[in-house]
């Protein structure tokens, strides 16, 4: 059940309530990427303890290893990972998009050469949910056909026609326990095929509607307006998902556009690079600028990292290969995405959005390293 708190009255940015079998889920909220069964780097005390309410899971990846025996076996993926609150699961929709060169498009579902062995198998609505089902996630997402940003206006078509079809297929199987179940929004930036994909899913009655299509390698622009042409045909009393984003700067923007749940595997991503995010921007730990540098990552910040070590020291460690150096920024990543989403929350309960937005804009300075990561992202 969604419960819309409170609207901004200079946006169109909500606060929210989303409750699940495992807990309550404030929205906005950023929910980090586990694709494996583990958000990189990180363990469960740890994500609880910065404040993370909720991680994602994959259907492609975890149906091939572990395999669903073993996560059946083990009593679910809460139990198997030891992780007691709410799960989303990605169906493997975007590997249809990710994994390309290895899939072949059927009328009824998607047949994969394994990353791995290069097997033969086969994913379509049924499997999808089949498997969501035993993994036992609390959200579990349609089947969609996801496109590349380059698609084509007929491309786009019959992406939006199987993503709707196979909506409907995924609505009518069986759900786990108190499993909710969102449609996923396709059309690139076609506006009329946003509309109709939007209309038709809402009209299947999901429990909530995420925005596909979005950090596909489009520009920045692009992924905006995808976002505006979909939101208005959402319906109010839903959560909204916009998959796959973003940088800070970005889920800032799209919290104004209206949008409730993000991922990303950014905040990691990045990490193991030796970057940092902070509310200026991202900084560069690895480099030589902070060989010397005796602050933490950022000033005031409250994470385990930036109370217990400085920038030096993390250099150093990133600099000789020592695993502590790309946990700690790990660590600060994932607890700078958490923090600005409870500041955005705080702010639209106290009516000061418009101002923490303008702020927000003004002090943060993106840079062309965690862009091209951006349009990287593959992995999730």
């Amino acid at each position: 059940m969604f419960e819309l708190l409170k609207t901004d009255g200079s946006s169109k940015a909500r606060l929210g309530r989303l409750t699940t079998t495992r807990g309550v889920i404030d929205t906005p909220v950023f929910m980090s990427v586990g694709t494996q069964g583990s958000v990189k780097a990180l363990d469960p005390r740890e994500l609880r303890e910065m404040g993370a309410q909720i991680i994602l899971g994959n259907t492609y990846h975890l149906n091939i290893r572990p395999g669903l025996d073993i996560i059946r076996a083990a009593g679910g993926l809460h139990r198997f990972i030891n992780w007691p609150a709410p799960i989303l699961t990605d169906s493997g929709g975007f590997q249809v998009f990710s994994l390309a060169t290895i899939r072949k498009i059927q009328p009824h579902g998607v047949e994969f050469r394994s990353h791995l062995d290069g097997s033969l198998l086969f994913l379509g609505p049924k499997e999808a949910m089949a498997i969501q089902n035993v993994l036992g996630s609390d959200i579990a997402m349609a089947f969609d056909d996801c496109p590349p940003h380059t698609s084509t206006l007929r491309e786009l078509r019959a992406a939006v026609e199987r993503t709707t079809r196979w909506a409907a297929e995924c609505r009518e199987q069986p759900r786990a326990p108190g499993q909710m179940v969102f449609g996923i929004v396709q059309g690139g930036t076609n506006a009329a095929l946003r509309e109709e994909c939007a209309r038709t899913l809402v009209a299947i009655k999901f429990d909530g509607y995420a925005i596909g299509g979005v950090s596909v390698g489009e520009p920045e622009p692009e992924m905006m307006h995808a976002v505006e042409m979909t939101e208005p045909f959402l319906p109010a009393n839903k959560p909204r998902y916009a998959m796959g984003l973003g940088t800070p700067a970005q889920m800032v923007e799209l919290v104004a556009r209206g949008v409730d749940m993000f991922d990303c595997v950014l905040p990691t991503r990045v990490a193991r690079n030796g970057t940092a995010f902070t509310s200026k921007g991202s900084v560069s730990i690895k480099g030589g600028a902070c060989k010397a540098d005796f602050r933490p990552i950022e000033e005031g910040c409250d994470c385990f990292a930036c109370r217990h070590f400085t920038r030096a020291y993390l250099r150093h460690l990133l600099n000789v290969g020592e695993i502590l150096g790309l946990r700690m920024l790990s660590v600060h990543n994932t607890y700078m995405y958490l923090k600005v989403m409870a500041d955005m929350r705080a702010s639209i309960l106290a009516g000061t959005f418009a101002e923490f937005r303008r702020e927000f804009a003004a002090n943060y300075i993106p840079t062309k390293k965690v862009q091209l990561a951006r349009a990287a992202v593959a992995d999730r």
